[in-house]
């Protein structure tokens, strides 16, 4: 069970594994694998916060911001040839939120592996932050992402996200994919 000074914290995150993934913390020894992963204009043009291109130091330092307890990145590898396929970032925001964010991976995309890794995320943050309201920010134009947040239980708010062109979602299914 979590301590009451873990309680909000995501620098303890365990990992989890689904049916084809094994998700866990990214770690230092990652950062080549996350720079390749992540270097690709079709990413770094996707998620604002990343530089393009995206290098080695971004990696160590995307890696590190962990330390601050706020953000994590998890890594989403497969199980068969631990092949680094996406990434999930969960990020506490404010008392009463956690975000949730995702990329795959080009070679990935399209195999199902963002529904499977972001649907067991998910649970485990229900599990983790039963107090907290999990949220994503995506564009509404970018289809396939509002679909899968969609199909796995999330809602727009209406309300505009902190990011250009982004909305807020809400996920409203509380244990879904746990």
């Amino acid at each position: 069970m979590f301590t009451l000074a873990s309680r909000d914290s995501l620098a303890d995150l365990p990992g989890l594994r689904t049916e084809r993934l094994s998700i866990g913390a990214l770690l230092p020894d990652d950062a080549e694998a996350l720079r390749r992963l992540t270097d690709d204009p079709a990413i770094t043009g996707a998620v604002d916060f990343l530089s393009n291109p995206f290098t080695l130091q971004d990696a160590h330092d995307l890696i590190g911001c962990a330390r601050r307890g706020r953000d994590r990145f998890l890594g989403a590898w497969t199980q068969d040839d631990q092949t680094l396929v996406g990434v999930v970032g969960t990020h506490l925001r404010g008392e009463g939120a956690v975000e949730i964010g995702y990329w795959i991976g080009g070679a990935a995309r399209g195999r199902g592996y963002a529904t499977e890794a972001v649907r067991g995320v998910l649970g485990l943050l229900a599990r983790r932050f039963p107090h907290r309201t999990v949220v994503a920010e995506c564009r509404p134009a970018n289809i396939a992402s509002w679909g899968l947040l969609t199909k796995l239980g999330f809602r727009d708010t209406g309300d505009d996200g902190h990011r250009p062109g982004r909305r807020v979602m809400v996920w409203s299914v509380r244990g879904a994919g746990a």
